[in-house]
């Protein structure tokens, strides 16, 4: 399902449950998912394969710990483009997706275009990939930083 499909009101109950017990646990086995939501195992098969086939489940993944990696420094920085036209902002989104140490990238309706989740090891390499990398892309007029001093959620974690 593409990011502007609206959703489909074709899911019922018992996909709605699948996805909840996945987002929980993505490494349950066909077998318990289908105990967990109240199906048996061919049913919640085929029911897990159509979700995933239809884009709303877009795969699984490990989460890990940032800190544990050195990776715990983390700052959002406000992008504020020169052009707002179609073709820039493609620009801008296509290259942005080449920066790594980029963990998020949304489009805000406010004085600034873009907001980036950065997450680097410390505020030396942030000011790296700032001054290197995120300053260079397409049509950046400005930036502005905020540094996160403590993490109460994290949905990534």
């Amino acid at each position: 399902m593409a990011a502007n499909t609206p959703p489909d009101s074709t899911i019922d109950a018992f996909d709605r449950r699948i996805i909840d017990a996945l987002r929980a646990d993505g490494r349950l086995s066909v077998a318990e998912l289908a105990r967990r939501v109240g199906l048996s195992k061919s049913p919640c098969q085929v029911r897990l394969r159509r979700l995933i086939d239809q884009g709303y489940i877009l795969g699984f993944r490990a989460i890990v710990d940032p800190a544990r990696l050195g990776l715990d420094h983390v700052a959002f920085t406000e992008v504020k483009l020169s052009d707002t036209r179609e073709a820039a902002l493609e620009e801008f989104r296509r290259a942005v997706l080449r920066i790594p140490e980029v963990e998020e990238c949304h489009m805000i309706a406010s004085s600034f275009d873009y907001l980036l989740k950065v997450r680097t090891a410390d505020i030396r390499r942030y000011r790296a990939v700032l001054g290197e990398r995120i300053s260079a892309l397409p049509h950046v007029a400005s930036t502005s930083t905020f540094v996160a001093m403590e993490t109460i959620r994290d949905p990534a974690v």
